[in-house]
C-alpha cells in the first residue's frame, strides 16, 4: 500500500510525476475542477454576502468517490494542481471535498514537470494559500454575476444564445471601435521622392528629406514640382555624414501573451492552438529513455523571470556552442510593472534538450512551437547584437536627400532568433557605399510617386492579444478563450486572419454600452483587474470588491430590464426564389454570419451559403463562374460555381485577362512586397503597384 496520495489535474502529469516519486506515492488525476458554480443558475446569494453555492460538476461524482477511497487509506494526502489561481482553488475544492485540514501543509506547487523540480516541491509543501483561492473566486463571481445578468436579457431582448462578459465585452469594443475608425476614415495624400544615386560605381537610395534647416512634407503634385525645380541637375553634394555603432537587445523569454502573439505571427497559430499545444509540451511528451517528460515551464504566467539555474545552464550553453563573445549577458526587457511575478517566464525545462534533438519525437506543431519557446529563451540569454548605422545627406540646390543604411557588425543574439512583427516587415542590411563630406554624388533617377494615407488596420489575434495587455484587461489565461468566446457566439469573425464585428456583434455591443457603460469602461475594467489582484495580496477582502461594483451594476440591471427595447432582426430579400418550394430567399443571421434561408420555414428548411462571384469565367468547363469558397478551417480559396460537376479550384484568386506569353490562366499571389501575378502555366509573372 502506498504511503502517500498525491492529487493533481492532468493523467498524462500523474504518470510521469509517479515514476519520479517512487513507490511510496500514488498519483492521480482530478481532470480539472470537481467543484464548481452550476451551470443552470447564477449559485451566487446575493443576500448572503455573495456567498457562492458549489456542486460535485456533472459526470465528476466517481472520480470524487475514487479519491475519497484512496485518501482514507493514504497516511498523508498531497494537492499538486498548476501553480496558478485556478490550480490553487482546484486544490482548495478537493480539500473540502475529501475532508483534507486545510491548515496542514498539502498543498504542493512545481514549475516544472522535471525530475529534480518534483523532488524538490515536495520538501517544501505548504498551506493552501486563501488569499490565492480568494482572488480566483472573487473572478469567477464577478464573472457570473456580469454574464449570468445580462446573458438572459439579450436572450429576451434579441436571440438565444447570447452572453456578455467583461472581458469579452471590451475585446468586442475594440474590434468594433476599430472598424468604425476604417469606415469614418478619409485618405489624405501625400507624395514622396526616391533617388536612384551612384558612387564608385555602387549604387544606392535615398529618400527627399527637405532642406538643411527642416523636414519638408509633400502634400500635392504641385509641392513636387517646385523641388524638382529647385535642384541643380542631378549633381549630388554629401554635405553632412553621421556613423554611429547601435546595439540591439534581445527580447526577454515568453510570457504567455508573447508566446501567443509570436506563435501567431511565426507559425500562424491561433491562440487557442498555441495553449493546447504548450499544454502538452508542460505535461510531458515520451522523450525516449527519459520517458514522458515536461519539456517546458509552466505556460500561464506574466513574468519574464529566469531561475538562476536556467541562466547558468543557458550560459554554459552558448559558451559550447557560440563561443564566449556571443555569452555576454544583455538586458533582456524590463519586468512589466502589473506582472504578478508568480512563477518564471516560459523556457524550456533543460536547454541541452535541443529542438533538433526533438525533431524526430515531436509531431510538426509541436516540434515548431517548442522550438519557437528554446530559441526565444537561448537568445535571450545572448549578448546584444552591434549595428553600424550611417546617415548620409545629399544636397542639390535646396533640395535635401537622405541615405539611411545599416549593416550588422556582430550579430549577437540575432544569430539564432529575432522577433517577429505584426506588419511582417523584414529588417534588411542597406550598405552605403563610402562617402565623406563634399564628395560629388550622381543622381542616376529621381522617382516621385503619389500616396494616400491609409486607416489603422484591423486587429489580428496577435495585436488584440497585446492591446488587451497593455491596457490592463484580461489576464494571461483569458486571453484565448476570450477571443474564442466572441467568435463562437458570432459575434466577429476572421477575414483574412483579421477581426471584423458581423451584424450581431454590433448589436449585442450597442446594447451593452447604453444600459451597462461600465462593462465596456476600458479604465473601469483595467482597474478591477487591478483590485482582483489586490485579493490575492492580501490587501482587500474580495466581498468588498464584488460588493462595490454589484450595487451599482444591480440599478443598471433594474433600468435595462424595463427599458431595453426588444430588438428585431428582419429578413432581408435574397433577390432570388428557393429552388425546392418557389417562395422568397431571405438572408438571415447565424451564428457564422449572415447565409440565405427559405422564407417558408419551418415549412421548407433550405439553405444555402452566400456566394460570392468573382467575375472570371471557370477555365475548366468555360460554363461556370468563379466564386469565392472556404475550406473548413475558413481558409479562402476559389472554386467553379458548378461543382461537383466541375472540379476547378484554386487558392490564390483568377483574374479575368489572359497570360499574354500563353494564353492560360493567372492568378494573383500573396507575396511579402504585396501582390504579384503569375501565370499557372508558364514563368510570366508582373508585380502590382
Amino acid at each position: 500500500m502506498s504511503d502517500f496520495l498525491v492529487i493533481v489535474e492532468s493523467p498524462a502529469k500523474a504518470k510521469t510525476i509517479e515514476r519520479y516519486l517512487g513507490k511510496k506515492y500514488k498519483v492521480r488525476a482530478s481532470l480539472g475542477h470537481l467543484r464548481d458554480l452550476p451551470r443552470s443558475q447564477m449559485a451566487v446569494d446575493v443576500e448572503n454576502n455573495y456567498e457562492p453555492r458549489y456542486i460535485t460538476i456533472r459526470g465528476k461524482g466517481p472520480i470524487l468517490q475514487d479519491l475519497k477511497k484512496e485518501a482514507k487509506k493514504a497516511k498523508k494526502v498531497f494537492l499538486a494542481a498548476d501553480p496558478d489561481r485556478e490550480g490553487e482553488a482546484i486544490a482548495w475544492h478537493l480539500a473540502t471535498a475529501l475532508g483534507i485540514d486545510q491548515d496542514s501543509d498539502c498543498r504542493v506547487v512545481f514549475n516544472e514537470i522535471t525530475k529534480d523540480a518534483i523532488k524538490e516541491s515536495f520538501k517544501h509543501p505548504r498551506q493552501i494559500d486563501m488569499d490565492l483561492v480568494d482572488a480566483q473566486q472573487a473572478r469567477r463571481i464577478l464573472d457570473r454575476l456580469v454574464g449570468y445578468s445580462i446573458s438572459p436579457l439579450l436572450w429576451k431582448k434579441v436571440k438565444k444564445g447570447l452572453s456578455a462578459g467583461r472581458v469579452q465585452s471590451v475585446a468586442l469594443r475594440l474590434i468594433i471601435d476599430r472598424e468604425n475608425e476604417i469606415k469614418s476614415f478619409e485618405p489624405e495624400e501625400y507624395w514622396s521622392i526616391t533617388g536612384l544615386f551612384e558612387k564608385t560605381k555602387k549604387k544606392f537610395e535615398a529618400q527627399f528629406y527637405g532642406s538643411t534647416e527642416e523636414k519638408t512634407k509633400l502634400n500635392t503634385e504641385e509641392d513636387v514640382k517646385a523641388v524638382m525645380a529647385s535642384m541643380n541637375g542631378k549633381d549630388f553634394t554629401v554635405n553632412r555624414v553621421v556613423k554611429k555603432e547601435r546595439k540591439r537587445n534581445p527580447s526577454p523569454s515568453f510570457t504567455t501573451s508573447s508566446l501567443q502573439q509570436e506563435a501567431a505571427r511565426k507559425l500562424n497559430f491561433r491562440a487557442k492552438k498555441t495553449m493546447m499545444l504548450a499544454q502538452q509540451l508542460y505535461e510531458g511528451i515520451s522523450v525516449g529513455k527519459e520517458g514522458i517528460t515536461g519539456l517546458i515551464t509552466y505556460m500561464r504566467t506574466d513574468s519574464t523571470r529566469i531561475s538562476d539555474t536556467a541562466k547558468k545552464d543557458a550560459l554554459e550553453f552558448i559558451l559550447g556552442q557560440y563561443g564566449e563573445a556571443y555569452a555576454t549577458k544583455a538586458t533582456a526587457g524590463k519586468q512589466s510593472s502589473s506582472s504578478q511575478d508568480a512563477h518564471e517566464a516560459v523556457r524550456p525545462t533543460s536547454v541541452y534538450r535541443t529542438p533538433e534533438s526533438l525533431k524526430e519525437i515531436l509531431s510538426r506543431d509541436l516540434y515548431r512551437l517548442y522550438k519557437l519557446i528554446w530559441e526565444r529563451f537561448i537568445a535571450s540569454q545572448m549578448a546584444p547584437a552591434v549595428m553600424d548605422t550611417v546617415m548620409a545627406e545629399l544636397q542639390s540646390g535646396e533640395a535635401v536627400f537622405r541615405a539611411n543604411g545599416s549593416q550588422v557588425k556582430f550579430p549577437g543574439f540575432m544569430k539564432l532568433y529575432v522577433e517577429g512583427t505584426d506588419d511582417q516587415t523584414d529588417e534588411k542590411e542597406n550598405i552605403l557605399p563610402e562617402m565623406n563630406e563634399g564628395d560629388k554624388v550622381k543622381a542616376v533617377d529621381i522617382v516621385p510617386k503619389q500616396h494616400f494615407t491609409q486607416p489603422p488596420p484591423r486587429f489580428t489575434e496577435a495585436r488584440l492579444v497585446r492591446t488587451l495587455e497593455e491596457l490592463g484587461i484580461g489576464r494571461p489565461s483569458t486571453y484565448a478563450p476570450t477571443l474564442d468566446t466572441i467568435q463562437k457566439r458570432g459575434y466577429v469573425t476572421l477575414d483574412a486572419k483579421r477581426f471584423m464585428p458581423t451584424e450581431l456583434g454590433e448589436i449585442v455591443h450597442q446594447l451593452v454600452s447604453e444600459f451597462f457603460p461600465d462593462i465596456l469602461n476600458i479604465e473601469f475594467t483595467a482597474k478591477m483587474e487591478h483590485d482582483l489582484d489586490s485579493i490575492e495580496e492580501g490587501e482587500i477582502d474580495w466581498r468588498a470588491i464584488i460588493d462595490a461594483f454589484f450595487q451599482e451594476f444591480e440599478k443598471s440591471l433594474e433600468v435595462a430590464e424595463s427599458e431595453m427595447e426588444k430588438v428585431q432582426i428582419k429578413d432581408e430579400p435574397a433577390g432570388e426564389d428557393c429552388e425546392i418550394c418557389e417562395s422568397p430567399m431571405v438572408f438571415k443571421l447565424g451564428r457564422y454570419g449572415k447565409f440565405m434561408a427559405c422564407s417558408n420555414f419551418p415549412e421548407c428548411r433550405n439553405t444555402k451559403a452566400i456566394v460570392k462571384h468573382i467575375g472570371v469565367t471557370c477555365p475548366t468547363c468555360k460554363e461556370g463562374e468563379i466564386v469565392e469558397r472556404k475550406s473548413k478551417k475558413k481558409r479562402l480559396f476559389y472554386g467553379c460555381e458548378r461543382y461537383p460537376e466541375c472540379d476547378f479550384v484554386s487558392w490564390d484568386k483568377p483574374i479575368e485577362r489572359p497570360c499574354p506569353k500563353c494564353s492560360q490562366l493567372l492568378v494573383e499571389k500573396k507575396v511579402k512586397k504585396g501582390v504579384q501575378i503569375n501565370c499557372v502555366s508558364c514563368d510570366y509573372e508582373e508585380e502590382v503597384q
